[in-house]
């Protein structure tokens, strides 16, 4: 089967608010997953993805990410989702849809990418190392919830 990896569309919103909640679900945080196609619309021009898409038009796989600006490194892309659907894990869909984050972060005059990961997704850990990320147990989420 071959899999494309695009930038996202607006016609893609409903695979991935779909693809959202079995990502929450499998971070084990069900309740966390508040986001809607409406809010999507809202704020499209917020929203920058890749998604992996099936030569049927099935999306299984997204990589979701924005810029920040980092005061110890400057410019810098935060890739917050890498999710790819059970069924095509360790298929290489991951790797494709970080590596276009990657590279899109590079030709955008990037100097670092960052993202998190759980400390129980030992898969996740592993692969991370294995692109040479550094992963450090220093800080922590702080998250202050302005609406539901």
């Amino acid at each position: 089967m071959e899999i494309t990896i695009r930038s996202v569309s607006e016609s893609d919103f409903p695979q991935l608010i779909d693809l959202f909640k079995e990502f929450a679900i499998f971070e084990k945080h069900p309740d966390k997953m508040v986001n809607s196609i409406e809010r999507m619309m809202q704020e499209k021009e917020f929203f920058n993805c890749f998604v992996a898409e099936t030569n049927d038009g099935k999306i299984i796989g997204y990589a979701t990410y924005f810029y920040s600006y980092y005061t110890w490194s400057g410019k810098s892309l935060y890739m917050d989702d890498l999710y790819v659907t059970p069924n095509f894990r360790a298929k290489g869909i991951g790797s494709q849809l970080i590596n276009k984050v990657i590279d899109f972060a590079r030709t955008s005059n990037c100097h670092k990418v960052r993202w998190q990961v759980s400390r129980w997704n030992q898969q996740a850990i592993g692969f991370y190392n294995s692109l040479g990320a550094t992963i450090d147990d220093v800080e922590w989420n702080c998250d202050l919830l302005l609406s539901r």
